[in-house]
């Protein structure tokens, strides 16, 4: 039993971390990598604003620390 304890914990671990293999590496990808993260978040502006502000959706979804009301 103390066996397969010893075997499960680290891939239960393993699971946890991080893959650092699909970080970019160069400063095009970086840059990619950050316009894509913008044109997310401003779709996800331009979403809320067409929202019901208040419906669970909204304060699901569009609430996030910092924002202004």
């Amino acid at each position: 039993m103390r066996a397969v304890a010893l075997l499960i914990v680290p891939l239960m671990l393993s699971a946890c971390a991080p893959d650092f293999t699909q970080m970019p590496t160069s400063p095009a990808q970086w840059e990619a990598r950050q316009q894509a993260i913008e044109r997310r978040e401003a779709e996800r502006r331009r979403l809320c604003a067409l929202m019901n502000k208040d419906s669970d959706r909204y304060r699901r979804d569009c609430n996030r620390p910092g924002d202004p009301d």
